[in-house]
């Protein structure tokens, strides 16, 4: 497998080999020896959603004790995934990676703890899987605005179709003293 080390430290994409024939295609999607070499945690929670093109999920996070990293690709279609570093104290803090996840390119993304997670469909549909490290804890889960100026975020979309919780998402500075409270690791 391909690995990528992005501009913040601890985010990965990582690119399975594949083997193509004259029948299709075949790649191993994961191999937990080889992830935790990353180190990458187990999952105990896989999460999947269907979404059509223009809807934008994001963004999530939990706090810990059930702060989430999160392996994820998109199965079917096309997304643009981002990961914005929300440890404060941290030299990344408010920066993000955005990487296009298709089942053509078979890229992951590995988001550690300690980051919002959205992404925006960009093809007619797309079902994306994403492998979380603990379970959902709804009492945890915090939102950052998709569309706070302070993360620049290029999500190539204009009025994505949100849920109501998403569209009222606080920005990164209404949850920046919360968050300066949290011990991520």
């Amino acid at each position: 497998m391909d690995v990528e080390r992005t501009d913040i430290e601890g985010v990965l994409v990582i690119t399975p080999q594949a083997y193509l024939d004259d029948r299709g295609l075949f790649f191993e999607a994961y191999v937990e020896e080889r992830y935790a070499q990353l180190g990458i945690p187990r999952f105990v929670q896989d999460n999947e959603s269907l979404s059509r093109r223009g809807v934008l999920r994001g963004m999530h996070l939990q706090l810990p004790p059930f702060a989430q990293g999160k392996l994820v690709r998109a199965l079917v279609g096309e997304i643009l995934d981002v990961a914005v570093d929300v440890r404060a104290g941290s030299r990344t803090f408010g920066r993000h990676v955005a990487v296009v996840l298709s089942h053509e390119n078979r890229k992951q993304l590995w988001i550690p703890p300690g980051f919002a997670h959205g992404f925006v469909v960009r093809s007619d549909q797309a079902l994306v899987l994403y492998r979380c490290t603990k379970e959902y804890r709804k009492e945890l889960e915090r939102s950052v605005l998709w569309s706070d100026p302070a993360l620049a975020i290029g999500w190539g979309v204009e009025k994505p179709i949100l849920s109501d919780r998403d569209a009222a998402a606080p920005a990164l500075a209404q949850v920046e003293k919360e968050l300066s409270k949290v011990k991520w690791t």
